[in-house]
């Protein structure tokens, strides 16, 4: 059979100008008859008939494919196929086609498919090929066929090729060649033909995602089956094996060898170019080895360094250095960063060489880049860390690193800043610690929490959490972080380092002392040869020893110097490192009210690993920690913060060390528990309870714990600190609100201590002892968790009784207000007919406060009782009242003071009015709750009754009901208890409305001004107290009567209209900043009680912002904050007033007012609403100097986002501008149009024309 003469050049050249041109006279004539019938090639029948002979023949012996039918057919076969999916498609003029063209060495190095434009298009022979430039007629079939049988092949070639060079068989190496050329030559154009095709099926297939069959041709279906990564891969491995055979035996010229190599390596570039592709880890891989082999031993221009070619580093990092992106391209710097960063992790000596190039891209606009290079010069540091050498070129390259990367703490974009960040953690994490750099790093992290990107900050946080965590002071004394010990270490040193040091300063002497030695030698080898043999025969022994000793002792001095000046420094430098994490805590206790919850939660961490090193200031922000329990959210996010506070205190307070016993163990998580409520504010008190409730009903704590609380609380012993036993009290009080049983179970412990002798003593153990007790009957949402059914107790309970004698304690203590309240309050929340409990509390204490005037009174009250047997069964209240009056151990402390019998009795007078007052003020508004609560208790029976009538047919509300009805008897006649549940039977049959304007009637006429309400005698004297402040001018009895007066203006708009005169007046004139407070928060109450009442008196209520005590303007701001986002009170023109507040000295106010805005703004636009009156409240004001104008418009106008309320605005306030009176006015207008977006021509016009000042005519 008839060879073919292939020359891989013509070939080539054919190939690279159109491979539809490239001549096939020796192919089956059965493909020759499908030339212009292009259909019959889908034909599979037709195909086989003649690929299989093929296949055949190849199988047998590689060599076939040189026989001229077979090349032939094949190379028709590809023809078939387009290799490009962009060809030159013709159009119906071409007659004529461009002459063929020859490529020059650099087209035809060129990758497949990247010359695809310039290719010019040869004389077609027939329609067939005319089409198959962008129609593709060879199946999927036909051509997994061909790329198996070349693949196979070539393979086959290669393992003969291998064994013929080793036996050295010369004669058949130019055979070879040509062989490796044929399938080299068919291998590219195939891989070429299958990437197309490819292509073109990936293209094809996404439009086609909605139902039914996409349209396709013929071959779709047989194509869409056909993957052909598997065959890629295998002839990507078959390309390994042939670059690994000795080529230069069988390729004499270099010219020759590379241009084989380039059949083998232009299919792996088209490969690489496909997305999909590059995709696959398995293909890339193998791409990358047959690049890497050509690279290594066969000079090829791109490759890997596992293959020891580190030259072609040099040059691509040079060559990157020197490269430009355009500001649009992403995809670029990307991928640049991505090989850097590598490649600096894989290989830092090679980049090290080149880094200097590098650092010009520094300047970058790619932030991208910036960022890589960044992560490079960290990458660097920790190498050059890990090194061996230590020279002075070493120490020079690390301080330039660092230099860069802070200034990179500057980069004007956030994600280089946090780069930077992120490359100082890792650089912490190393062995050796640099500790002068450490210093700047913590000073420019406590800069960056005030960064404006939240990834800064919280990058930052965790920055100083990890030099925290790595921190170099832990040589000579531990770990721990406390400033004070620190502090006391260095002032030692100091004291120690002045006790060694001589009166005259000790480095000079030591100085003197060497050159006399020096000299004195310099002497004797110049003038006296003789000297020193002459000098020890003068010294006796003794002398000898004494001046050995003395040496010594003075190097020895000279030693302790020198290591007490070194540990000196050390203790400085700890210290100013503590002192940056001290000012930094501060920030960081800001950074936890941030809206970005990841951020907050790194604040957490960080509080938490200060806590371990015991740095003082971290305590703050542990406790501030606490209100995050609060933190709205039905995210995952909102519920993260939460989760993670929990998590936080838990291994703060409650885990123990492993090594403690159970027993152990509950002892240091109580005392950890109690420790937390020391110095707490009252909002941190609640904050506390939501969080130990949460953790309660997770179960988190143990009984063992719980029951360690009661033994710090029940404990007789005198050694116990009252912030211990109070602690233990509110911490079971708190864990109570999740658990009621804790409480129910200890009632006699809390009654022989909080309401015995030891809450008598102290008063605050008795106020907190009340709020447990009011947690056995929960309240509110409470009811709705707890499981738990609690049944009131009738008055003559222990526990009521007791409650009742609590504040019948006689004393003149300010605590005594906090123990009545939460007495009355537990009384209402656990009594069954609290208001008769209440009646005759306030009845005994009327008659104790107006009884004093006789022989007996005068001598009760100023002293409390030394004790009380606590053993001794309860006493029924009178008792204890009678017991309280005539206690014999008062009687002889009253008689001891007869020098001023009349000022002693105003004061013990003016006390006892103003504790009654006190009780008759706060039983007014609980009775309110009380009333309100019968009512629901009575529509929620009514309810049960209804649904059990129509269950059984008949009702039985009525028995079920008494007590509501009792109560509500008991509301309207307050001065008896009658059974009167006998009267209210009727309501059984009443209707929901009925009952309802019953109670409105009780709490309207009866309460206030019934005839038999014990109420109604106080109301009078109350307005009569508070009248007349010159008659009654104890300060005490004032602050008093005006909180009784505002409680009961809450209970009766009647009373409330006739009083609200006489209590603006108060609010406005009183000296008295509580009182006026307090005033204040009543108007709030009465705008949401009588909002018809007190809608027309705003005004007042505004004023007290303008007050010069900073704690009532703080009250009011907080007051009118509620009023006018819950939306009770109309906002007319004054919310000006609250908009000066931003600009307050106080930052609390301040903040305040910011934060009202804000959520003020999130209605309706309420500030473009307001803003035209807000301006011309501030501009009037002279008060207000320009540049707090300018911060209070600019903050206000920054919500309003919307452009068309923009351009309202401005068109409203451009119409001032001709009407200012004085510059000062005009600039307002102008600053504020100024901060607008109106995009207004004539207005712009009209300002830049400025403000026109008129003269008038002499």
């Amino acid at each position: 059979m008839d060879s073919v003469n292939f020359d891989i050049n013509d070939a080539l050249k054919h190939y690279m100008s159109d491979p539809a041109g490239i001549p096939t006279p020796e192919a089956d004539s059965a493909l020759i008859d499908c030339e212009n019938d292009p259909d019959s090639l889908a034909d599979n029948a037709v195909i086989n008939a003649v690929l299989n002979p093929i296949v055949d023949a190849v199988a047998e012996n590689p060599d076939a494919i040189t026989r001229s039918s077979i090349f032939d057919s094949l190379q028709f076969l590809l023809k078939c196929a387009p290799t490009s999916s962009h060809p030159l498609i013709p159009s119906e003029r071409d007659t004529s086609l461009l002459a063929a063209h020859t490529p020059t060495p650099a087209e035809r190095a060129r990758p497949l498919g990247s010359g695809a434009t310039d290719r010019r298009l040869s004389d077609p022979d027939s329609e067939l090929f005319k089409q198959s430039r962008y129609t593709s007629f060879l199946s999927a079939h036909a051509l997994s066929k061909i790329f198996d049988l070349i693949t196979s092949g070539l393979a086959t070639e290669a393992d003969v090729i291998h064994h013929d060079l080793e036996s050295d068989e010369q004669e058949l190496i130019a055979h070879h060649k040509q062989l490796l050329e044929m399938y080299g030559f068919l291998l590219q154009w195939t891989i070429a033909a299958v990437e197309t095709k490819a292509a073109e099926k990936s293209s094809t297939t996404v439009p086609t995602r909605g139902r039914g069959k996409p349209k396709s041709k013929k071959d779709a279906g047989k194509d869409g089956t056909w993957d052909s990564s598997t065959q890629l891969e295998t002839a990507l491995n078959t390309m390994c094996k042939v670059l690994r055979l000795k080529l230069a035996k069988i390729f004499l010229t270099t010219s020759e060898r590379d241009t084989f190599i380039s059949l083998l390596t232009r299919p792996v570039y088209m490969i690489l170019e496909s997305e999909q592709r590059v995709k696959s880890t398995s293909i890339r891989m193998h791409a990358f080895k047959v690049l890497c082999i050509a690279v290594k031993h066969h000079g090829h221009g791109y490759g890997g360094f596992q293959y020891d070619y580190p030259q072609l580093a040099d040059e691509i990092l040079r060559e990157l250095s020197n490269k430009e992106f355009n500001s649009n391209d992403t995809k670029g710097p990307k991928s640049v960063s991505t090989f850097m960063i590598r490649l600096s992790e894989l290989a830092p000596r090679l980049v090290i060489k080149q880094v200097t190039l590098l650092a010009k891209q520094l300047d970058s606009e790619s932030y991208t880049l910036r960022c890589a290079l960044i992560e490079v010069f960290g990458n660097m540091l920790a190498h050059l860390s890990k090194s061996d050498e230590r020279g002075e070129n070493h120490k020079s390259q690390m301080n330039a690193f660092f230099d860069v990367l802070e200034e990179r703490f500057l980069d004007i974009n956030p994600y280089c800043r946090c780069r930077t960040i992120q490359v100082y953690v890792k650089l912490c994490e190393l062995e050796q610690k640099f500790p002068k750099r450490r210093q700047k790093a913590a000073e420019l992290a406590c800069r960056s929490l005030e960064d404006k990107s939240s990834h800064v900050r919280r990058n930052a946080i965790k920055l100083l959490g990890t030099l925290i965590r790595t921190h170099p002071f832990t040589a000579l004394h531990g770990a721990q972080l406390a400033r004070k010990d620190w502090q006391e270490r260095l002032d030692k040193v100091d004291a120690e380092l002045n006790a060694l040091k001589p009166p005259v300063d000790a480095p000079g002497l030591d100085g003197d002392n060497g050159n006399t030695t020096v000299d004195q030698g310099l002497l004797d080898d110049a003038t006296q040869i003789e000297s020193p043999k002459k000098q020890p025969a003068e010294m006796t022994e003794e002398e000898k020893l004494a001046a050995i000793q003395k040496a010594r002792e003075e190097a020895a001095t000279s030693e302790a110097i020198e290591k007490l000046t070194l540990t000196k420094r050390y203790y400085t430098e700890a210290l100013k490192f503590i002192d940056v994490l001290h000012e930094a805590t501060g920030i960081v206790c800001q950074l936890l009210g941030s809206r970005n919850k990841s951020e907050v939660i790194e604040a957490m961490d960080y509080f938490e690993i200060g806590d371990a090193y015991n740095i003082e200031q971290n305590k703050v922000g542990i406790r501030r920690m606490l209100r995050l329990i609060w933190t709205k959210g039905n995210s995952d996010e909102g519920k993260g913060v939460q989760a993670h506070l929990i998590d936080c205190y838990r291994r703060l307070f409650f885990e123990a060390p492993d090594s403690f016993s159970p027993n152990d163990a509950a002892n240091y998580i109580a005392r950890n528990m109690i420790s937390l409520t020391f110095g707490a504010t009252p909002a941190e008190l609640t904050s506390l309870e939501q969080l130990l409730s949460t953790m309660m009903k997770q179960g988190m704590i143990p009984d063992l714990v719980i029951a360690k609380l009661w033994q710090v609380y029940g404990v007789q012993k005198r050694e116990i600190s009252r912030k211990q036993r109070r602690g233990a009290i509110i911490v079971l009080g708190m864990l109570a609100t999740a658990s009621p049983e804790i409480v129910v179970g200890e009632m006699e412990t809390m009654l022989r201590t909080g309401l015995g002798a030891h809450g008598r003593s102290d008063l605050q153990l008795a106020k907190f002892t009340c709020v447990a007790l009011r947690r056995i009957n929960p309240t509110g949402r409470q009811t709705k968790e707890s499981t738990a059914k609690f049944s009131r107790l009738p008055n003559d309970h222990a526990v009521l009784v007791r409650l009742a004698a609590i504040t019948e304690v006689p004393t003149d203590s300010k605590d005594w207000y906090g123990v009545a309240e939460q007495a009355i309050n537990a009384i209402y929340t656990l009594s069954r007919h609290p208001d008769v409990l209440c009646s005759e509390i306030i009845r005994r204490k009327t008659r104790s406060v107006f009884s004093r005037p006789t022989s007996r009174g005068g001598s009760q009250t100023s002293s409390r009782p030394v004790s009380r047997d606590e053993t001794q069964p309860a006493p029924s209240p009178a008792s204890v009242a009678e017991t309280g009056e005539g206690d014999p151990t008062v009687v002889p402390s009253s008689q001891q003071a007869p020098a001023s019998p009349t000022k002693k009795e105003n004061k013990d007078n003016a006390v006892g009015l103003s504790q009654l007052l006190f009780i008759v003020g706060h039983v007014a508004i609980k009775q309110i709750v009380h009333l309100e609560l019968c009512e629901l208790d009575f529509k929620r029976r009514k309810q049960e009754k209804e649904k059990s009538a129509a269950a059984n047919g008949r009702s039985s509300l009525g028995g079920a009901s008494t007590s509501s009805r009792r109560s509500a008897a008991n509301a309207k006649d307050k001065s008896k208890i009658d059974d009167e549940g006998d009267e209210l039977d009727l309501i059984g049959g009443t209707t929901e409305d009925d009952f309802t304007e019953a109670m409105g009637h009780i709490r309207e006429r009866e309460l206030l001004y019934g005839p038999n309400s014990l109420l109604a005698h106080f109301g009078p004297m109350v307005s009569e107290i508070c009248a007349n402040n010159t008659a009654y001018r104890d300060r005490n009895l004032q602050q008093a009567a005006t909180l009784c007066l505002a409680k009961l203006m809450c209970v009766s708009s009647e009373y409330c209209e006739a009083n609200l005169p006489l209590l603006i007046t108060i609010m406005e004139r009183s000296t008295d900043a509580t009182v006026r407070s307090n005033a204040v928060i009543a108007l709030g109450d009465m705008a949401v009680c009588f909002n018809h009442l007190i809608d027309e008196n705003t005004d007042f209520l505004y004023r007290r912002l303008a007050d010069p005590e900073p704690m009532v303007k703080r009250t009011c701001l907080m007051t009118l904050t509620f009023l006018i986002l819950a939306g009770q009170v109309k906002v007319k023109g004054q919310l000006g007033e609250m908009a000066k507040c931003l600009e307050d000295e106080d930052k609390r106010i301040a903040d305040l007012a910011r934060m009202f805005f804000t959520e003020l703004s999130t209605k309706d636009n309420a500030v473009y609403n307001h803003f035209v009156d807000m301006f011309s409240l501030l501009s009037a004001d002279r008060r207000i100097d320009e540049e707090s104008f300018r911060r209070i418009v600019r903050f206000l106008l920054g919500f309003v986002e919307k452009d068309k309320h923009a351009k309202q605005l401005a068109d409203k306030l451009a119409a001032r501008l001709p009407r200012c009176d004085n510059e000062r006015q005009w600039n307002d207008v102008a600053f504020a149009l100024g901060l607008l977006q109106h995009k207004n021509e004539d207005i712009t016009k009209l300002v830049s024309e400025g403000f026109k000042m008129v003269q008038a005519p002499a």
